[in-house]
């Protein structure tokens, strides 16, 4: 039984050529004027192609519609792309830190699903990945957590790039790592 995505209070999908962008945040701001106030809209959009390239813009301006577009602006001009296994989880487990918002991703088997809270959720849907378990740690702010996610999907590694590193076959790496998971299995069961 495939699972709808849930529309959430506060977050909006839209789907662009090719581009999904997620709104994961709008805030009221207010500037304390002469007369009084002039209230304002931030808002933090997530932009991705669901094929491993995702980007996080903010804008603001005095109506909603024009704080999203000038979000999702900069969210595609700011687009990392991140190495993803078989197409749908992490290589390994990385951690990413901004501010005080703290995030643990970890790779996870296929069927697993996305396992997330609320803006890391939107950053995995719209990069693309199905299977991964994180945990968001320290602080709720979604501004810190988004960044906080992509400071970690910027620090993973895919197999490519550390055997070009470290001067190995792409093959020697990936005979290691089945090796160790095969060890771990066979410790986990005794």
């Amino acid at each position: 039984m495939a699972r709808e995505p849930r529309e959430r209070s506060g977050e909006r999908e839209r789907v662009d050529s090719e581009f999904v962008d997620r709104l994961v945040h709008i805030n009221r701001v207010a500037k304390v004027v002469k007369g009084g106030r002039r209230f304002g809209f931030a808002a933090l959009v997530v932009v991705g192609d669901q094929k491993g390239r995702v980007g996080f813009g903010h804008g603001k301006a005095r109506e909603v519609p024009e704080a999203i577009r000038k979000a999702t602006d900069a969210a595609k001009r700011a687009m990392i792309r991140v190495p993803l296994r078989e197409g749908r989880t992490l290589h390994h487990d990385v951690q990413g830190r901004w501010g005080a918002g703290k995030v643990i991703l970890r790779a996870a088997p296929q069927g697993t699903g996305i396992i997330a809270g609320g803006p890391m959720r939107a950053v995995f849907e719209t990069l693309g990945m199905q299977d991964v378990v994180a945990k968001s740690l320290g602080s709720s702010n979604p501004y810190n957590l988004v960044r906080a996610t992509f400071n970690a999907l910027k620090n993973e590694d895919s197999p490519r790039s550390v055997a070009a590193r470290r001067g190995l076959k792409v093959s020697t790496l990936q005979a290691r790592r089945r090796e160790t998971e095969q060890a771990d299995g066979a410790g986990a069961e005794s």
